[in-house]
């Protein structure tokens, strides 16, 4: 009998081998397909990559004036390079730094303590399922005749294109769009709901649209989309509001949790409403044997959550610890220029449980933003009234990515405002914002001094 069996070889399950030798465990980790997982494969990393391309390229077509330069399709092979690189520098050699027992194959539970992978009956004390999730397709008629996109063909296009019609103003929606836009590409996108980015502050996905649409995007809210079809070279897609052609159709409307090959019923692992397993606090399944960790959840799917999710599930499941992740300081970031980031609450969800106070303020009043000429956006601060201590930090903002953490660890010590005000911060940076944000439940601070 095995003490540890690890189901998944992503961001969760390397997290979790690593902890697994430091409480001098060796594991069985079985993955199936390439290793690493979604986020250095076909996630995070490459797209990232690709951002950081089209932004250049778009900077390139603003200095020569050059509106009709051609869609630039040679930047897909060069993040290929980086993926391969980063594959494996921290996930292929990082094999050969631990004691584990390596197997590739899909594995499934064929009773609350054994697990079949390649023909082979594996019997555990201890299991972390950390199998990721995959593309969710709507059910739309004509989708699966007409053929789609998702994001792992759109890292990896198999044709050059002119148009294309993205399916979902979420994250991955957004930050596509202006990706394809930026590399040269005709790009309308289409959400169901009123907003883009609805689970966020509406401040947020109204300034996000106004960006897009800044960029030539076409941005169409309370869409449903009836059909699509195959029209000569291209596509076409039926909606109430209308048709529209394109080259290709990419689909961004949520990730759902690989757990249908899994045959949980058997190893007495209920699922939640999201089709993910379910977990309490401390990442433990109805079987008390078994833990989840990272997107086959289905609650919150980022990869840094989803590593220390597996760290804590290890920690748990091996020393009974009862550790606890603070859901609430968890940052988010929709890689859009200028980012988009959040931490804590909304307002309108923060309202239900607090007497609260928020203040606002735009960019351009950053001393920072000016210099570099990254004007554009705001800061947004929600704090309980009472006492002071910060509930939401939601920001537009040039590298808004590298401000949110100093706001996430600000919640996490359920910080006031006036800690960050008694924080002394290097001056002139975009971080200062945070200190200015706290500073204007004071006073107006465009009738403040520098370094007040």
């Amino acid at each position: 009998m095995k003490d540890l069996i690890i189901i998944g070889y992503g961001a969760a399950g390397f997290a979790a081998l690593i902890k697994a030798n430091e409480l001098g465990i060796k594991p069985v980790l079985i993955g199936y397909g390439p290793i690493g997982g979604t986020c250095i494969n076909v996630g995070c990393v490459p797209s990232k990559k690709l951002i950081s391309i089209a932004e250049n390229y778009a900077k390139l077509r603003k200095i020569f004036k050059k509106d009709d330069f051609p869609p630039y399709f040679d930047s897909f092979k060069e993040k290929e390079n980086l993926v391969n690189e980063m594959r494996k520098t921290k996930y292929e050699d990082v094999i050969s730094y631990y004691d584990v027992e390596l197997i590739e194959g899909k594995a499934h539970f064929i009773s609350e303590r054994e697990i079949k992978v390649n023909n082979l009956v594996i019997e555990g004390k201890k299991f972390i399922i950390a199998t990721g999730s995959s593309p969710k397709i709507p059910n739309i008629k004509g989708i699966n005749e007409t053929g789609y996109w998702t994001n792992i063909e759109a890292l990896s296009p198999p044709n050059r294109i002119d148009s294309l019609v993205i399916l979902g103003g979420g994250p991955l929606g957004l930050e596509f769009a202006q990706l394809y836009r930026r590399l040269g590409v005709d790009v309308a996108l289409l959400e169901y709901t009123p907003l883009l980015l609805p689970n966020w502050e509406p401040e947020i996905s109204l300034e996000a649209r106004k960006i897009l649409e800044g960029e030539g995007i076409s941005v169409i809210t309370n869409v449903i989309v009836k059909e699509v079809k195959k029209v000569n070279e291209g596509k076409i897609i039926i909606t109430n509001k209308g048709e529209i052609i394109a080259d290709e159709i990419l689909i961004a409307t949520g990730r759902k949790p690989n757990t249908d090959d899994l045959n949980l019923k058997s190893a007495n692992v209920v699922l939640n409403e999201n089709n993910g397993i379910k977990v309490d606090d401390e990442l433990r399944t109805s079987n008390s044997n078994i833990f989840a960790a990272g997107d086959v959840i289905g609650e919150k799917m980022l990869e840094p959550l989803a590593g220390r999710q597996g760290t804590i599930a290890v920690e748990n499941a091996i020393n009974n610890v009862h550790k606890k992740i603070d859901m609430l300081s968890v940052p988010q970031t929709v890689f859009i220029e200028p980012n988009v980031s959040m931490v804590g609450l909304t307002e309108n969800i923060a309202s239900r449980y607090y007497k609260i106070e928020s203040r606002l303020i735009r960019m351009r009043d950053v001393p920072k933003a000016g210099i570099l000429n990254e004007e554009e956006g705001f800061i947004k601060m929600i704090i309980n009234k009472e006492n002071r201590k910060i509930l939401g930090v939601h920001l537009v903002a040039k590298n808004g990515a590298e401000i949110i953490n100093e706001a996430a660890l600000a919640i996490r010590m359920r910080s006031t405002v006036d800690d960050i005000i008694d924080t002394i911060h290097v001056f002139p940076t975009m971080s200062e914002s945070i200190r200015l944000a706290s500073l204007a439940f004071y006073g107006d601070i465009n009738k403040m001094s520098c370094c007040i």
